[in-house]
């Protein structure tokens, strides 16, 4: 692989592991398509550096159960014109 985008996948990895970050806030930080970030750190990480995926994977999971919550505070404030 590119080394480049070797350096990316870490640096993304890095960055949800560090910050507890969602797919959507490292895309908007790093300046890349979430799916971009999702590539990167579900399938290239996973070959580059295994203990940081599972550390990403594990982060990506609670996330995920969390998306809903976050979804309705967001509609909240929608409404509310906050």
């Amino acid at each position: 692989m590119n080394n480049k985008l070797d350096d990316r996948c870490i640096q993304l990895g890095e960055h949800i592991a560090k910050n507890s970050a969602t797919v959507r806030a490292a895309a908007k930080k790093f300046g890349v398509s979430k799916s971009t970030v999702h590539k990167d750190v579900s399938v290239r990480l996973k070959k580059l550096n295994p203990s940081l995926y599972r550390k990403v994977q594990k982060i990506l999971e609670i996330n995920k159960k969390e998306r809903h919550i976050r979804g309705g505070i967001a509609t909240r404030k929608k409404y509310k014109g906050i």
